[in-house]
């Protein structure tokens, strides 16, 4: 999972911003291994581990409500490849059509079992295969929709150059998005001008410093702050 020549990068990416990111994460190319070797390793173990509760959710979507067990969307990976991401379901059948991109406090597409299971992220189980598969990491960037990445800055593209995560510094500090933008009227805006630079400020900074270590704190932080043993 080394980064590719500069010169392979599609166009896009290609300006000064992005190269500057593009060079901090290059020093660290044995790092980018380690990293992807510890995504395979859990992934399987979790893969294992976890498939009675995969097991047992699924079913419970299934009596909960009509609909597939997982929800899939199309997100932007890394150079901008785009690709499937899996989710538990917890909305009702076809939600995308009946409302916003993004999910508020009390949106009434969520099912019953969709909020017990959001409120400890459980929804985010399915995406250790996505792990695994190589189209995310355990830890980096979220990846968003194609609509908010067409709006990318120059400097914003740069988190494309990793693999997206299943979270990361800004998942922590924004745990409680869906209520701060549920008494919105227009959400995708207010999401698309305020909250992603607030976000992108922090998938920058983890750029700037990711290795290892921190990788495996910000997954620590990521369980405590889910368990509420945690503010931030």
């Amino acid at each position: 999972m080394f980064l590719i020549e500069w010169d392979d990068l599609p166009n896009f990416m290609k300006n000064d911003a992005v190269l500057r990111y593009y060079r901090c994460i290059r020093e660290k190319s044995g790092q980018l291994m380690i990293k992807r070797f510890f995504d395979i390793f859990f992934s399987l173990f979790f893969c294992l581990a976890l498939s009675p509760i995969i097991l047992l959710i699924s079913i419970i979507i299934k009596i909960d409500s009509p609909g597939p067990i997982f929800f899939k969307q199309e997100r932007v990976a890394r150079y901008g490849r785009s690709f499937k991401i899996f989710k538990f379901r917890t909305m009702v059948q076809d939600a995308e059509t009946k409302g916003p991109l993004i999910t508020i406090s009390g949106d009434k597409r969520v099912t019953r079992v969709g909020r017990i299971i959001r409120r400890f992220r459980l929804d985010e189980f399915p995406q250790i295969f996505n792990v695994l598969k190589g189209d995310m990491s355990f830890v980096g960037s979220r990846p968003e929709v194609p609509k908010y990445v067409a709006a990318y800055t120059d400097e914003m593209k740069a988190t494309l150059l990793m693999a997206p995560g299943v979270t990361s510094f800004a998942s922590i500090k924004f745990k409680d998005e869906e209520t701060l933008i549920s008494q919105i009227k227009n959400v995708d805006s207010v999401y698309l001008n305020e909250i992603l630079p607030q976000k992108m400020e922090y998938n920058l900074l983890y750029l700037k410093n990711f290795g290892i270590w921190l990788d495996i704190k910000l997954s620590v932080q990521t369980v405590l702050s889910a368990l509420n043993f945690t503010k931030d």
